[in-house]
């Protein structure tokens, strides 16, 4: 089973990797004027759009790797309570996907702050309060 879980979430990281390459090599470098996040519309679609579709494209990554974390942590500490190990993965993919939404979109989808509520809940759920 250890060797099923790793792979798993070997699998889960190297999609995540792939999904996000991808995605800004054949979609969003086009999109980019020297700046890290994409500025330019393409029609029918405004400037604002894109930077959401940005920053979701990346948060599937991002949930992904949670994942991966959750697998590999099985994986190799059978032991270690369970219910960490998932908030941790919950915490850490809600906090990464608050900061992808808050910049892509300049604070200007909430998102950001449902995502980011979700991270200090599941923060706090853990004992970090």
């Amino acid at each position: 089973m250890q060797t099923a879980l790793n792979a798993a979430a070997v699998l889960a990281v190297l999609t995540g990797l792939v999904h996000s390459t991808l995605g800004e090599w054949l979609i969003f470098r086009h999109l980019r004027q020297g700046t890290f996040v994409p500025q330019l519309g393409a029609p029918p679609l405004r400037a604002r759009n894109i930077r959401i579709l940005w920053a979701t494209w990346h948060l599937a990554s991002v949930f992904g790797w949670a994942f991966a974390a959750i697998l590999f942590s099985l994986a190799n500490s059978p032991e270690a309570p369970l219910r960490q190990r998932v908030l941790q993965a919950a915490v850490a993919a809600n906090a990464g996907g608050a900061i992808l939404v808050l910049v892509g979109t300049r604070g200007r989808h909430p998102g950001w702050v449902a995502l980011g509520a979700v991270a200090i809940c599941a923060w706090v759920a853990l004992g970090g309060a």
